[in-house]
């Protein structure tokens, strides 16, 4: 089974897209000095689809994972995180296919955080990986497909612990203050206010 996620799905209008059993990403947040988000990104590898553009490590869905399972996969193999260093927070379906003639594929988001600014391994699929501010997010080339969706999952509000019952914890983190929505709690101290 490991695997067998590897392959395209093609639209009624002809369009390819990875994954035979969807696709999944994942959109890590850690704290930058300041207590502000930064974002893990990939910059894709020349030969790769869509390649020379940045976005989010992830990649093709076996068929017995979930979004989250697949996410988290995909940034170990492309970027070298380990599994208990993530948590996730939210998962986004932020783009879906389905056609006329049985053809279904479908991106999911999967929304989490990182303690700390990680160590990052890119593998082969990567030219560079880059943990970038949120606001300087939209000024790189980004993947078409993350561009569609990047305001929609930004960081909307930096909240402090006065604010959001979920920003009661002592780390920074990422809250979803409704569905879809993203907020970023920092503790009394962090520097936002």
């Amino acid at each position: 089974m490991r695997g067998d996620g590897d392959g395209w799905v093609v639209s009624d209008t002809g369009a390819h897209y990875w994954g035979r059993h969807g696709a999944a990403g994942l959109l890590l947040r850690a704290p930058r000095p300041d207590g502000t988000p930064a974002v893990l990104l990939q910059h894709r590898a020349p030969w790769s689809h869509q390649g020379g553009t940045w976005g989010l490590p992830g990649g093709a869905r076996d068929s017995h994972e979930t979004p989250e399972q697949a996410a988290v996969r995909e940034a170990h193999e492309e970027a070298g995180l380990l599994a208990e260093h993530v948590l996730v927070r939210a998962t986004v379906v932020t783009a879906e296919i389905v056609g006329t003639r049985g053809a279904q594929w479908s991106y999911t988001t999967v929304v989490a955080d990182a303690p700390a600014l990680l160590t990052t391994v890119p593998n082969r699929e990567s030219s560079e990986l880059r943990w970038v501010a949120e606001d300087e997010v939209i000024g790189l080339p980004l993947h078409p497909g993350f561009a569609a969706s990047w305001e929609r999952l930004r960081i909307t509000a930096l909240l402090n612990p006065d604010e959001h019952d979920q920003c009661r914890l002592a780390v920074p983190h990422t809250v979803e203050i409704q569905s879809g929505v993203f907020a970023w709690c920092a503790p009394a101290g962090a520097g936002i206010n």
